[in-house]
């Protein structure tokens, strides 16, 4: 039905422009043409320099027959030709999968064939595992060598070198070619309980609408230097590509996740801003004084990933770092709930200031919605810090779907919300604290790894007879495996045997660093029984909280 309001007042050119943060940069580089996008070492690139290679990139892959829906796949670190391709493959209407640098390559080859791959740019660094998962997938991707100064060896795998790729490319510019804002952009799998990966869309607008989010609740402006820590294949690094572009601050790329490393180049470029998982900021915690003397103060961190320890923020900000945690998953990229800090907040002594700094707190301006529900009566449970419920999110900062899985992305979408599958409670304020999780998923250093997955090959292994996994907490990775066995009668093992034989058969960071020998406990029909294991090793290897 028409009105006043309808009639003659539609959409058009003027009035209405799909939402994409991949039109950022052609601001900030009219804006700030000569000012220093990106740092990588003694390299760096200007404003300018950044869009021409944009530019030169997304007309190159058109060249070669990439278009609309095409999948663009990368395997690399955090270099500059990672962020070239955050802007230039969405630019042309593709869709960007960025490849979990610490999987192995049957993982790999099984992203390359679900994700359709038809281009793939490689990180030579990774040389050695993507000539595995290639040789496995059925896919036959043009493959483009990212040739880094600091890794060369000489081989390749690719038809054609990244910055020979570049000069085939034009650095005139042109509209992106984005007509609906609905469009997929980006693919980020991310394991299930089941081990099998799977597929995250983004859309242009989610995308666009968490990137404006980051800096409405993390302010970050012109002058802002940012180290990447954080992995960008990591939903696509938090989405910050794009909000530090937006802001016109300074990216300094880090290939290496070392704290010499960080330390040096929070030094030598003056960073004020990072991300990372709770390992980094407790890496950077425990690094000698030497070292960490030389950092400069006020620097601002974002942790998320898994709950940091409060004396973990307590301990890096005593060290004159200004802690921030958020909270999220790959489904809603990244994060999208903040520990939001508030002045009245400021007197308490540090014991408390760190214990209000632990909780995952309250949602993004951007995200619509996100509660902790009974997942049995979708009603919301108390704010009084004890009834346990789901975390859930709606609104537009959550995934279009898992590709090619209709199924779990309805059972994910039940009721008209993404069920998180983490438990929380509510605090009086409102905001919310994880309490468990109802997924038997660990997260280790920022990873997610499925239990089940790692029991598959521990019932592998020719003496073992039964076996559960479930995590351990770890004050450095957050979380590790921990792996409860029976053997079969008249079998042996060690702990270290076992190990090692997870370290042949998967990605190393998957593998349980700890191995009990136990009978598993099951119900009546047979089902193990993993909150007794769960408690069972909270009491066995319970951190000390007054640290």
């Amino acid at each position: 039905m028409s009105d006043k309001y309808t009639n003659g007042l539609g959409k058009v050119a003027a009035n209405h422009q799909a939402l994409t943060p991949v039109n950022f940069l052609k601001r900030t580089a009219q804006l700030h043409p000569q000012r220093k996008a990106i740092i990588y070492g003694t390299e760096s690139f200007t404003y300018t320099e950044f869009q021409d290679n944009v530019y030169r990139l997304a007309s190159a892959l058109r060249k070669r027959g990439v278009k609309k829906g095409t999948t663009v796949t990368i395997m690399a670190a955090n270099i500059p030709a990672f962020l070239d391709a955050h802007f230039a493959v969405p630019m042309i209407g593709a869709v960007l999968n960025s490849l979990n640098t610490r999987l192995d390559a049957a993982n790999l080859a099984f992203i390359l064939d679900h994700a359709e791959t038809d281009v793939l740019l490689v990180d030579t660094y990774y040389l050695d595992v993507m000539q595995q998962a290639v040789s496995l997938s059925t896919r036959k991707p043009m493959i483009i060598d990212i040739v880094d100064h600091e890794c060369l060896d000489g081989r390749l795998m690719g038809e054609i070198e990244y910055k020979d790729l570049l000069a085939e490319g034009s650095p005139e510019p042109f509209d992106h070619l984005i007509e609906d804002e609905w469009d997929a952009m980006a693919l980020n799998y991310t394991s299930g309980t089941t081990g099998n990966p799977k597929g995250v869309v983004y859309s242009h607008r989610g995308a666009y609408l968490n990137a404006m989010g980051n800096n409405m609740i993390w302010p970050l402006g012109e002058n802002s230097v940012y180290l990447w820590t954080l992995p960008m294949f990591h939903c696509n690094g938090w989405c910050f590509p794009w909000t530090i572009t937006a802001v016109g601050g300074t990216h300094v790329c880090l290939r290496q996740v070392e704290v010499n490393a960080i330390v040096d180049a929070m030094a030598d470029n003056q960073v004020t801003h990072f991300c990372g998982a709770p390992i980094v900021l407790n890496m950077i915690l425990n690094a000698p004084t030497e070292l960490t003397q030389k950092l400069p103060r006020n620097i601002k961190a974002m942790t998320a990933g898994a709950p940091p320890p409060a004396a973990v923020i307590k301990g890096m900000e005593a060290m004159g770092f200004d802690i921030t945690q958020g909270y999220g998953l790959t489904e809603v990229y990244g994060p999208c709930v903040v520990s939001q800090w508030k002045d009245e907040w400021n007197e308490l002594g540090d014991d408390e200031r760190a214990a209000l700094k632990a909780r995952q707190g309250i949602r993004y301006p951007t995200q619509e919605d996100c509660d902790v529900l009974d997942p049995e009566t979708m009603l919301p449970v108390p704010c009084d810090a004890e009834t346990i419920g789901e975390i859930m999110f709606r609104g537009n900062t959550t995934m279009k779907g898992y590709l090619k899985n209709e199924a779990t992305t309805e059972e994910s979408f039940e009721h008209g919300w993404f069920h998180s599958g983490d438990l929380a409670v509510k605090h009086p304020d409102g905001y919310i604290e994880i309490r468990d999780r109802s997924k038997d998923i660990i997260i280790s250093g920022g990873e997610n790894i499925s239990s089940v997955e790692v029991e598959g090959v521990l019932y592998r292994h020719p003496a073992i007879m039964e076996a559960a996994v479930v995590a351990r907490a770890d004050e450095k990775w957050g979380e590790t495996p921990c792996a409860f066995v029976g053997l079969k009668p008249g079998q042996s093992a060690t702990e270290e045997e076992i190990i090692e034989f997870c370290r042949n058969e998967m990605a190393r960071f998957k593998c349980p660093k700890t191995i009990i020998f136990a009978e598993l406990p099951k119900t009546s029909t047979g089902k193990i029984q993993k909150f007794i294991l769960r408690e069972k090793v909270k009491n066995m290897f319970s951190l000390d909280k007054s640290a």
